[in-house]
């Protein structure tokens, strides 16, 4: 084969591998732009109260059962922690937020609303003249925050430094003191109170305390 010819043939290969390798760049470029298949929009349901952990499982047995993963995601029992002093000591207990309601992730459509809404326990959707009506995303947001699933911001308290506070729960109740610093990453506040005649720092949530 002449070299001329045998050049023309390597320079075409070549320039058939860039182009094909192009055109894979180009083709994951565009992929990589387009956004994720958005999951459902969450709805609230009506259930009989303290049947909500049975409810889900029971939803969940349907949503596997009926082959409707692509319509139903998530299932939650809105929950959040609450802070409780008792006999100077700090006891975390966890309450239903909406007891008798659980909040379902899902694309409505007739079948999915048929999944649920015909879950023995479940009483309903909530919405307006019988038609379910998603929560707005700030609504979504501020459930899933309590329930630490999503970042949420740092309670903030109405104090500053230098005020004057009285301690309303712990070991320290009655107490009263000044503010010297707020932690408000961590929900404390750094206060010094007078004890047996000297000024004692100690830290306390904000929950603890009220201005005076």
């Amino acid at each position: 084969m002449p070299a001329e010819k045998l050049l023309i043939e390597e320079a075409g290969k070549a320039a058939g591998e860039l182009n094909s390798d192009l055109a894979d760049a180009n083709a994951q470029a565009v992929s990589e732009d387009i956004p994720p298949e958005p999951r459902g929009e969450w709805f609230v349901v009506h259930t009989y109260s303290s049947y909500e952990n049975k409810i889900k499982l029971d939803i969940n047995k349907r949503v596997e059962s009926m082959n409707m993963q692509d319509k139903i995601f998530d299932i939650i029992i809105p929950e959040e922690q609450e802070v409780e002093y008792k006999n100077g000591k700090k006891k975390i207990t966890t309450k239903r937020v909406f007891p008798g309601y659980i909040i379902v992730n899902m694309i409505m459509s007739e079948d999915s609303w048929y999944v649920v809404r015909h879950t023995p326990g479940v009483t309903g959707f909530v919405g307006s003249g019988g038609k379910p009506i998603p929560l707005r995303p700030e609504e979504v947001n501020k459930i899933l925050g309590k329930m630490g699933l999503v970042d949420s911001k740092p309670k903030i308290i109405d104090i500053d430094i230098g005020e004057n506070i009285r301690v309303r729960t712990g070991p320290f109740t009655n107490f009263e003191g000044v503010v010297r610093e707020l932690l408000a990453d961590r929900g404390k506040v750094r206060v010094t109170i007078s004890m047996f005649g000297r000024e004692t720092p100690v830290e306390l949530d904000y929950e603890q305390i009220e201005k005076i």
